[in-house]
């Protein structure tokens, strides 16, 4: 039911802003060997996508041949756009091969919850976690999508078990479970880091207990000393087990580029755009790339997601920064977790209360023992992610929701009649929720957050909008739109709207990808805005519109219209303002950063999947907005608050 629902999802879906290069990097490790392409997500889920692509007849179009200065720049997005968009392919079919294959990981991690469960509560416990796991609108949104976040879930939640199975007793066969469930875990993400510290708090937490720890070599080992010695090996094992399958994974060989494909002059973004620029880290990754001990393509992924972690642009609920925020993600679970996950939550920890009312710290620590491996994922996970300026989408703290299922069957750790009529409301409640919001599962938000249509005011990007209702938009201007009427766009993702038959003007878009632009003057029409758009997150602009940024846009304006009046300037837009463009490019995105602030106060004519706000404006309107002082601007959104038109941002 879980598959059927998530993959019958993305059939109506337009491709994610991440998908595209997700598959053309996926296609291109398989049939070209070659690495230079994202190198900073996962290796293994890119690959996975992309294996139905190897079996289709004729094989998917990517000719490096064709633009082999896009290849050699390692231009990654626009590579991609031309696979999915400009090269003659079936993009829904590939699409949705490739999305039936990520369902694959959905289901493994649904598996792993029930059997975990059912080992720890028993057979109804186990039923009880994987209901809960498949009418999750979270698993159901990023179960089937061509990313790394839910095959990075499941091996990361496989190796923390595996591990701990190891702990308790040595055997082979847990020896080889548990160094390929890290080394799989190692090419799927680079949050495996955070396994680290919960492999040592495990192994150090075995070695201390009193228990001796059996092993088919030595026989039992029983004191602390022999234990951690015995852990200390272990680790390095599974270190240079996980070191063979990376490089395993990368074709054994360390430069990332294919001998017969066009030479690679950088990456996407090259060494020292990614590099820290100082410290340790920074010393650690010169001595392995100097010395070759990893391939080099993951050498440059893992320091490109470490440079990323350190600064990116981030909304949440009306704030902005570049920093992010400690409450992020705490946030992000409380609006976007449904409310039986959330009464589930409550119930496991109303249950940890009375168990220390009953029997104390001592008596509660023997009891929650077998929890112990995935509540130490949990707290390294929540801690990391908490600590991090990366606040772009709850998905990257995905791997919690199924920590929280395999807890929740132990609200039938006794099956009683309360017990069993408890789980079956909070089965039905799930199932509620998600019947409301089906099939827009990225756009779920909780009734306490104001439901899907209120979820653009708490938090945007992959927690919301990323790109996918692009089809249903031209499905509904198709269906809406006056003949010859003015279209205007502005939307957030890599999907191509040109593609799907939308026939309008771009407006500020953060990428544009190689399409170009110019500037334009506002009219009446439809203007279609995404929620990251409205929110304009990545844009110079972002946040509270400065006295500053208005003086500068009222002077910046009229000598831009001056200079294209007198062909003194190119009308065309370049690429995040570079290259001589950068003034009007200032200009076009300064006037957006208006026009978004008065957006966010009226009501929307229309909305397309809670994502896309669409919007019929005047003359007068885009007079104000465009043209009108400060104080107009003002003046007209006090009287859309005041009129019951407004939406009150």
């Amino acid at each position: 039911m879980h598959a059927w629902l998530a993959l019958r999802a993305t059939i109506d879906l337009g491709v994610t802003a991440d998908e595209t290069i997700h598959l053309t990097s996926g296609y291109s490790y398989w049939r070209y060997n070659d690495y230079r392409l994202q190198p900073e997500n996962g290796n293994l889920p890119q690959r996975w996508a992309a294996l139905p692509l190897l079996a289709q007849t004729p094989a998917p179009r990517l000719e490096p041949a064709d633009a082999p200065e896009l290849w050699t720049s390692s231009q990654q997005w626009l590579i991609a756009q031309r696979f999915l968009f400009a090269s003659g392919n079936n993009t829904d079919y590939l699409l949705l091969c490739a999305r039936a294959a990520m369902v694959g990981w959905s289901v493994a991690t649904g598996l792993l919850v029930f059997f975990w469960s059912r080992k720890l509560w028993g057979d109804a416990a186990g039923v009880f976690s994987v209901g809960l796991f498949s009418i999750s609108p979270t698993m159901l949104a990023h179960g089937p999508l061509i990313t790394s976040d839910m095959c990075a879930a499941f091996w990361m939640l496989a190796a923390t078990a595996a591990w701990w199975q190891l702990c308790q007793r040595l055997t082979l066969p847990r020896l080889i479970a548990s160094t390929l469930a890290l080394g799989l875990a190692a090419v799927a993400k680079f949050s495996v880091v955070l396994l680290g510290p919960v492999f040592v708090a495990i192994a150090l937490w075995q070695s201390l207990r009193p228990a001796p720890l059996v092993s088919p070599i030595g026989g039992a080992l029983t004191t602390r000393a022999t234990k951690l010695a015995a852990f200390t090996a272990l680790g390095g094992v599974h270190v240079l087990t996980t070191a063979l399958i990376i490089w395993a994974f990368f074709g054994f060989r360390f430069p990332a580029s294919a001998p017969l494909m066009p030479p690679a002059a950088s990456f996407y973004l090259d060494w020292s755009s990614v590099l820290p620029k100082h410290g340790l880290l920074r010393a650690v990754l010169e001595f392995a790339h100097a010395h070759q001990l990893l391939p080099e393509a993951y050498l440059h992924g893992f320091a490109h997601v470490m440079a990323g972690a350190q600064e990116r642009g981030a909304f949440l609920a009306g704030e902005f920064s570049t920093k992010g925020w400690w409450w992020f993600f705490p946030y992000a679970l409380l609006v976007k977790s449904s409310l039986a996950e959330l009464f589930a939550a409550s119930g496991l920890f109303l249950m940890a209360g009375f168990a220390f009312a009953r029997s104390g710290l001592r008596g509660v620590a023997s009891k929650l023992q077998p929890l112990l491996p995935f509540a130490l994922l949990a707290v390294v996970v929540l801690g990391a992610a908490m600590a991090s300026s990366l606040n772009i989408g709850h998905r990257h703290v995905l791997v919690l929701y199924p920590v929280l299922f395999v807890f929740s069957g132990g609200l039938l750790r006794h099956v009683t009649r309360a017990s069993a009529m408890w789980c079956a409301a909070l089965l039905a409640l799930g199932t509620s929720a998600l019947v409301r919001v089906t099939p827009d599962h990225l756009a779920f938000f909780n009734s306490l957050a104001g439901g899907p249509r209120e979820g653009w005011r708490h938090l945007v990007d992959s927690s919301l909008d990323w790109g996918q209702n692009v089809p249903k938009l031209a499905r509904w201007l198709n269906e809406n739109a006056p003949p010859g009427g003015r279209v205007y766009l502005s939307l957030f993702g890599s999907d191509d709207p040109f593609y799907h038959g939308i026939r309008g003007i771009e407006l500020a878009p953060y990428f544009s990808f190689g399409r170009e632009r110019h500037w334009v003057e506002l009219e009446p029409g439809l203007y279609c805005v995404s929620a990251t758009m409205l929110q304009d997150v990545y844009s110079p602009y972002a946040g509270p519109w400065s006295v500053k940024h208005e003086a500068s846009y009222q002077k910046l304006i009229p000598a831009m219209r001056e200079e294209i009046a007198e062909g003194r300037r190119s009308t065309r837009l370049g690429e995040f303002g570079l290259g001589p463009e950068h003034l009007l490019w200032n200009a076009d995105r300064a006037r957006f950063a208006r026009f978004t602030l008065y957006l966010r106060h009226r009501t929307p004519d229309a909305r397309v999947g809670n994502s896309i706000f669409i919007y019929r404006l005047t003359a007068e309107e885009l007079r104000v907005v465009a043209d009108g002082n400060f104080t107009e601007l003002a003046d007209a959104i006090l009287r859309l608050d005041q009129s019951g038109n407004g939406q009150g941002n």
